[in-house]
């Protein structure tokens, strides 16, 4: 797994390369309406709702996008969530990579792990777990959790633990399914209750 997610940032490099054309003062306007869930700087108060500042404006256009698709399809493809569908349907192409950029470019607050979860959060973290075929977390979102930009692979490092949870249970469920290749879905099927609460605290603090 750790070589294919190598090869596929190299295979989508090209792709993905390609700037995000938006404009970050226009996006910081437009950004009025997330601040009640994201914060007026991306750095969300609220632990079931992401923290986006610092995120690759690549990841945050796709996943608008995808919100987007889902209201249309009535969450047959996408991205679905109540909430977001909502938010996203009035955006946009251009109102999506302004809100991108924007959101980019701030600075992301990280938080703190708890003492007793960093060596065995480090540990899933960096080397996986090869007897259960977890593949290490570095292998595509990099030793400091800043993902890879060029590949789509998100920034982690600072996530509120909550909401690092929720998604971890979701592609493990299959709730949710935008992932490059299930990628997301095979590795957290593997993952137990307390693998994911470990992880998810880990990454909080993770800088």
């Amino acid at each position: 797994m750790k070589n294919l997610c190598l090869l596929l940032g190299l295979i989508l490099t090209s792709a993905a390369a390609v700037a995000i054309d938006g404009d970050p003062e226009a996006g910081k306007a437009k950004s009025i309406t997330c601040a009640a869930c994201h914060g007026t700087d991306g750095n969300s108060a609220i632990p079931l709702n992401p923290k986006i500042a610092g995120q690759h404006a690549g990841y945050i256009y796709k996943q608008l996008k995808e919100f987007k698709l889902a209201g249309q399809t009535g969450g047959k493809e996408g991205r679905n969530n109540a909430v977001m569908n909502g938010m996203a349907a009035p955006l946009s192409d251009q109102d999506m990579k302004d809100l991108a950029v924007y959101f980019a470019g701030q600075e992301l607050k990280i938080g703190t792990a708890p003492e007793d979860v960093i060596a065995a959060g480090e540990a899933l973290y960096r080397g996986g777990d090869a007897d259960r075929g977890i593949t290490a977390c570095i292998a595509c979102h990099s030793a400091d959790g800043k993902g890879m930009n060029l590949a789509g692979f998100p920034v982690l490092s600072g996530q509120h633990a909550q909401y690092t949870k929720t998604q971890l249970e979701m592609f493990r469920s299959g709730a949710r399914n935008n992932d490059l290749n299930g990628m997301m879905r095979d590795i957290a099927s593997r993952l137990t209750d307390e693998d994911i609460e470990i992880l998810s605290a880990y990454l909080e603090g993770l800088y």
